[in-house]
């Protein structure tokens, strides 16, 4: 989206040079404002009172421009409207005095940390998972965080919103979470938690498709591509966006641990019958090659049976020693 931020362009003036011409008129109301009582207090009325009137105007003139001073540290900025007309952004650091008739708002541009708290949504084959996620984000456009959304009303304290930087820029976190809320659901909701078969298998139908657990940067992209569309309407610029909690919501936990501790035996079970297969057809190789026995076709899948149920098997074996059976 467009940025509609430009910068202040009124007049400003260094502010230790301004606080010492405030102070020098200051000194000069005070004096006039001496000066005209002595002369009513002398019987010359019409030139006393006409000094005492001009002294007030110019203390009043003094107190205003006291009104006019700014002080930013590096990555602020105030946000200034000219009755109700925007002017401009003040991003200048240090100290500055500016028409005390603008009205200047705080905003931070300092990187913030949102740590949502997990939350259950439907993953793609409609399982119910808890995820979370980390944010780390800044503001980029300050006009579109005031006058975009309604950032100030939502605040804690909106008549204080010039000088209540905090209570703006928790306004705005709050619709961080709601929108990052939004876009961490259709995230989810577009993959599958974990493949639906053995873990050596890819699903039925859906062949080096990501899923949430193993997706990666693919899934944090995403996550960060719905969140810079959903807040680019607030100015908020992401820097990062990663999921840092993922597991299957309570009520299926149970059964899930069960299939994926039945994928692996599986899975393991597998390698063990591929080595077992392995070895009875080096042995019976062995025997063959070097003519140390016989065997005809009942024997080799006596033998064949013997071993696989030793090499396959999880207790330990308990040999029998057969002497007569092996004999030409």
């Amino acid at each position: 989206m467009e940025t509609k931020e430009y910068q202040f362009n009124g007049f400003v003036m260094n502010g230790f040079l301004m606080l010492f011409v405030n102070l020098a008129v200051l000194a000069l109301s005070a004096y006039f404002i001496i000066s005209s009582i002595i002369l009513l207090d002398a019987s010359n009325g019409h030139a006393g009172g006409w000094m005492l009137g001009g002294s007030c105007l110019l203390l009043l003139v003094n107190i205003i421009m006291w009104c006019g001073f700014l002080m930013l540290e590096p990555n602020e900025a105030r946000v200034t409207t000219w009755f109700g007309k925007y002017s401009g952004t003040f991003s200048r650091t240090g100290f500055y005095w500016i028409c005390p008739f603008y009205t200047a708002k705080k905003v931070s541009l300092r990187a913030r940390n949102l740590d949502a708290e997990p939350i259950k949504v439907n993953d793609k084959v409609g399982n119910p998972v808890m995820i979370g996620l980390v944010l780390v984000w800044k503001l980029k456009d300050t006009y579109k965080a005031l006058f975009e959304i309604d950032s100030q009303t939502m605040a804690a304290t909106p008549n204080s919103i010039g000088s209540d930087t905090k209570g703006l820029m928790n306004a705005l976190e709050n619709f961080v979470k709601v929108q990052s809320d939004a876009a961490l659901r259709q995230v989810a909701g577009q993959y599958a938690y974990d493949d639906e078969g053995p873990s050596n298998l890819p699903p039925k139908g859906a062949a080096n498709e990501p899923t949430l657990r193993d997706g990666g940067d693919e899934i944090n992209q995403q996550l960060e591509q719905k969140l810079d569309e959903r807040l680019a309407l607030a100015g908020i610029e992401v820097v990062e966006a990663r999921i840092n909690y993922l597991a299957y919501a309570p009520e299926i936990a149970a059964v899930m641990l069960r299939r994926q501790q039945a994928s692996a035996i599986i899975t393991a079970r597998e390698k063990i019958v591929e080595g077992a297969v392995s070895m009875v057809k080096m042995a019976l190789d062995k025997l063959s090659n070097e003519d140390i026995v016989e065997l005809d076709d009942d024997k080799k899948a006596a033998m064949v049976s013997n071993l696989l149920v030793v090499l396959c098997g999880d207790d330990s074996a308990q040999p029998v020693v057969n002497a007569g059976t092996l004999n030409h």
